[in-house]
């Protein structure tokens, strides 16, 4: 299958900073790709030049086999959702969906059909003849979702669209992703691991401008580790390190210590936690808490891209 977008080996500059290194990477029609990254990673960027609004220095992006940053017309094939709310406000929710529907060269009759449709698919059919900036906070991110497709875009970018949502408009937006993902290529940017792991069939991890992972989420957790993990909290650092010397004794699985909390990962690892236990007791240093969960995106983001903050 040829590739809805290939981004070749691009790179992007801002004087001694090179926020894009050297970066490739190939998105499938139809495909859910999560993109992900802490801040300062170069998400944001890579965005802006697959979409056309910035030029990379190196390299180039094209779009079912076209340069976007010397075709127009390619550009009309991206639709963008920006992190940022980009409404007007004193126009209702009917008149800014016909306005920029006219941009793209949508007759009236075309531009009144197509507000009404979006309007319904997000919930806002009784919010047509109300200015946007009365409108709450989830009402005015599904809006600026809505005006992303107005002009019906094959490749649709979606910058953290979840941010400011309620959990039932989380839900609601997360169905309308999976449903639009039939027909349209997904380009997922959000720091919500869970959205990122429910709705992506690829991830893709950023971090200093270069690109480390793309893989399904499925196989990106087995990486850090297949099975169960159990996590220890211990009163503080000191008993954390005795706890992890007694169970060296009688653990084959991996343990990481991280200050006074204990990861611990095995197969079937339920079915030691007694002895676990048992053993941490009678050496006097019993965890204050213990959790059992499986392997999550966040394990994966962690340990790629470290825990240190990101400015």
């Amino acid at each position: 299958m040829e590739p809805a977008v290939r981004i070749q080996n691009i790179t992007k500059r801002y004087g001694s900073l090179t926020a894009v290194k050297n970066l490739s990477l190939e998105i499938f029609p139809g495909e859910v790709l999560g993109f992900l990254g802490p801040n300062g990673a170069g998400k944001t960027t890579t965005i802006q030049i697959l979409c056309g609004l910035l030029a990379a220095d190196e390299g180039k992006v094209l779009v079912y086999g076209a340069q976007t940053a010397r075709s127009s017309a390619v550009k009309e094939r991206i639709g963008l959702c920006p992190q940022d709310i980009l409404i007007w406000p004193h126009l209702t929710c009917s008149e800014q969906l016909k306005w920029v529907g006219g941009l793209y060269g949508q007759t009236t009759s075309q531009t009144r059909r197509r507000a009404e449709e979006l309007l319904e698919l997000l919930g806002l059919t009784e919010k047509r003849d109300k200015q946007a900036g009365t409108l709450s906070g989830g009402m005015k991110r599904r809006l600026n979702l809505a005006l992303a497709l107005v002009h019906d875009p094959e490749i649709l970018v979606l910058d953290e669209p979840e941010a400011g949502l309620d959990p039932q408009s989380r839900v609601n937006v997360r169905e309308l992703i999976k449903s639009l993902a039939a027909e349209k290529t997904i380009i997922l940017t959000t720091h919500n691991m869970d959205e990122a792991d429910r709705l992506s069939d690829r991830v893709a991890v950023m971090d200093q401008g270069e690109l480390l992972l793309v893989d399904t989420p499925e196989r990106l957790k087995n990486r850090v580790g297949k099975g169960d993990v159990l996590e220890l909290a211990f009163t503080n650092t000191d008993a954390a390190e005795r706890a992890v010397g007694i169970l060296a004794e009688q653990f084959t699985g991996t343990v990481v210590q991280e200050g006074r909390l204990l990861i611990l990962r095995s197969l079937n690892i339920l079915t030691h936690l007694a002895t676990f236990l048992a053993a941490l007791s009678a050496a006097g240093c019993s965890p204050n808490e213990s959790r059992l969960r499986q392997n999550t995106l966040e394990d994966v983001f962690i340990q790629l891209t470290g825990r240190r903050l990101h400015e």
